[in-house]
């Protein structure tokens, strides 16, 4: 049994959902299918996630959102109308967004869960549709009814173990399975949704949960790719990567995967196969658990925006016994994440998303560790770019460290900061976000640029 989940792009018109048919009568296997909600037909359009949040928002006001209805019903009906398909699953559509719509708005975060969920249940039940209709025995499927139970997490529900025991029963059914991603019910019966792009997420717990032999994720791109296209020209694909590759690169910019959507496959050692929708019979890029180190030491590059550093120095600090823990605290106390913890004897550097510190937070912080922690000196540092190099080669090869580091200096790029992932399948370079772009396409000319050379002569 295979799962397959297709994204917005694959589903937003009648044209790519037949397409879609296609891809999943092409192979018996593809039993279960996640779907997401319909997304941009056209750069300037808009996602149906997008106009359902705007939706909500306006009734949380208590202001009228017809228009708002309008335009999310007549995508349906669009599509519907592509498909050949007759108005009474527009009906059905229309009547289940309306209950929600007219839903318990006590919690208002969750009211917006409940909403902004209608974009993938509704397309659930508009592809059933469309799949019967063209004669394939297929069945929409509801995640409260088949067992889907998550954390009361607005917008960021975490699935509940004994989940996995509910939707194994998805074995027994007949038919091919058309499950809406991106949402679960708690046991209270209330929607909460996964984080953004969290179709990937509902994904993978089937394949675990059904102990599939592949998850297919099928997108609009041939494979992954080495580095960002946006900002080198026709980069190299990859084939082949492993989970903890794609969980560096996912989380630092790579926009293919959702950076917690691999977690359910990857402790179910389920391999992952990227697709392409508009090219089925591509290979794609294979997710697994072990790969061969045949391609050099650097699988890929990526980079992120939005970052900041807040450096500290204090002399001795290496024999001050919980100086790091007490630091931690702090930014625990104001509810901060942090990235990385570049640190020397006598300076520490944490490495945060900027976007958590506002102005009062900020304040707090400084404060505190000046007066707690009696540093000699504190200072912020914005607009960083973090720059991953990942591979899993890396730890049986010499010298990466050094190639991307003169490759940064023959670019004229200034390095900020520098930490190697303890399980020496990433290297993390800070740089000023000005330089991002100069710096991402000389370490990609430095690792497959000049390989691809070699390997041509």
């Amino acid at each position: 049994m295979k799962v397959v989940k297709f994204g917005g792009s694959s589903l937003a018109s009648g044209e790519q959902i037949q397409k879609v048919l296609h891809i999943v009568m092409a192979d018996p296997r593809r039993r279960i299918v996640v779907v997401s909600a319909p997304g941009k037909r056209a750069p300037d359009d808009e996602k149906v996630t997008d106009l359902l949040i705007q939706c909500a928002e306006s009734q949380l006001k208590g202001e009228h959102s017809t228009d708002k209805v309008d335009s999310i019903l007549q995508r349906y009906a669009s599509i519907a109308d592509e498909l050949g398909l007759s108005d009474k699953v527009i009906v059905r559509i229309r009547r289940d967004l309306n209950a929600v719509l007219e839903g318990d708005r006590s919690e208002p975060l969750q009211y917006i869960d409940a909403v902004k969920a209608c974009g993938e249940d509704n397309h659930a039940k508009l592809i059933a549709a469309y799949f019967e209709a063209q004669g394939v025995p297929a069945q929409y499927v509801n995640p409260h009814e088949a067992g889907l139970f998550v954390t009361s997490e607005a917008g960021n529900a975490q699935v509940l173990e004994e989940s996995y025991d509910h939707l194994y029963q998805l074995r027994e059914r007949q038919g091919v399975l058309i499950f809406p991603g991106f949402f679960g019910y708690s046991k209270a019966g209330r929607v909460y949704t996964f984080s953004r792009s969290g179709s990937d997420i509902t994904g993978s717990v089937l394949s675990h949960a059904v102990k599939a032999e592949l998850y297919e994720n099928f997108t609009d791109v041939d494979a992954v790719f080495s580095v960002n296209p946006h900002i080198v020209s026709h980069p190299k694909e990859i084939t082949v990567l492993t989970y903890r590759e794609m969980r560096e690169l996912s989380y630092a910019g790579f926009s293919v995967f959702h950076d917690e959507a691999l977690i359910p496959a990857f402790r179910a050692g389920i391999p992952v196969n990227i697709k392409n929708t508009n090219n089925p019979n591509a290979p794609g890029t294979k997710i697994v658990s072990h790969r061969e180190l045949t391609n050099g030491p650097v699988v890929g590059i990526a980079s992120d925006e939005g970052f900041c550093s807040i450096y500290m120095s204090k002399y001795l600090m290496n024999r001050e016994v919980g100086f790091g823990r007490k630091v931690l605290n702090i930014l625990e106390d104001f509810g901060i994440t942090y990235e990385h913890i570049p640190s020397g004897i006598d300076d520490m550097s944490i490495i945060l998303r900027q976007n958590q510190l506002e102005p009062l937070i900020e304040t707090g912080i400084l404060t505190r560790i000046k007066e707690e922690l009696a540093v000699d000196e504190i200072a912020i540092e914005y607009n960083l770019a973090l720059l991953m190099v990942v591979g899993e080669g890396m730890r049986r090869n010499v010298g990466t460290t050094a190639r991307a580091a003169r490759a940064l200096a023959e670019a004229g790029v200034n390095i900020e900061m520098i930490n190697q992932g303890s399980s020496e399948v990433s290297m993390m370079f800070g740089v000023k976000e000005t330089e991002e772009a100069r710096a991402v396409q000389a370490l990609y000319d430095e690792f497959f640029a000049s390989a691809s050379v070699h390997e041509k002569a």
